[in-house]
């Protein structure tokens, strides 16, 4: 699926992403939640998204090609606690024009932490989707981080919470940048949704 990627484009402007003439996936969540690891986990490769402990790293929109043929997109996170207001506002606006005008995004992947318990940003910016029709599934990451039982008791408990706003269960993912744990159905799943765009 990911035999080769490469970076293509960093900026702050919509309007600057390439054209949208190919599938496109994107991958946000709120800071820190292990972004940029997984998104080298699945292109196998170790450097390509920047990583880093410092939540707020990944500030522009990242466009990356693979197999010459699909976009992967690298978001902003969300929520940071640490900048000041005109620049979230600024990365907020950025986001949300990305996400309602983009007519190649064929999925957005919102990534939860699944060692905490359902987070109110999250829910929110879930809510803000799915009112925008923004096609999105779920990826809880750091499986690896603490027992499976309290990884599964944390994922209920969030399904929970988006069953409240959304009608049905939307699809989701488990996921573990470091043991490769979910690798093999999260690609299948962007696959599919590639080869549906392609195909429409």
């Amino acid at each position: 699926m990911f035999q080769k990627a490469s970076f293509v484009i960093s900026n702050s402007n919509p309007g600057n992403c390439p054209k949208p003439d190919r599938a496109e996936i994107a991958f946000i969540g709120r800071s820190n939640v292990g972004k940029s690891s997984l998104i080298n986990m699945l292109v196998n490769q170790k450097g390509l998204a920047k990583t880093s402990q410092k939540p707020g790293k990944t500030q522009p929109i990242n466009h990356f090609m693979v197999n010459d043929k699909w976009y992967l997109v690298d978001l902003p996170g969300y929520g940071f606690a640490k900048v000041n207001l005109k620049v979230k506002q600024g990365w907020e606006s950025m986001i949300t024009t990305y996400l309602t005008k983009r007519e190649n995004i064929c999925g957005v992947f919102v990534l939860i932490d699944s060692r905490l318990e359902p987070q109110q940003i999250d829910l929110e910016f879930l809510l803000w989707c799915g009112t925008q029709q923004v096609p999105t599934a779920l990826v809880f990451t750091k499986a690896d981080k603490q027992s499976k039982s309290k990884t599964d008791q944390n994922i209920q408990k969030f399904l929970n919470k988006t069953k409240e706003i959304f009608e049905e269960e939307p699809d989701y993912f488990v996921t573990s940048a470091e043991a490769g744990t979910g690798k093999e159905e999260l690609t299948k799943f962007i696959e599919e949704l590639i080869t549906e765009y392609q195909a429409g």
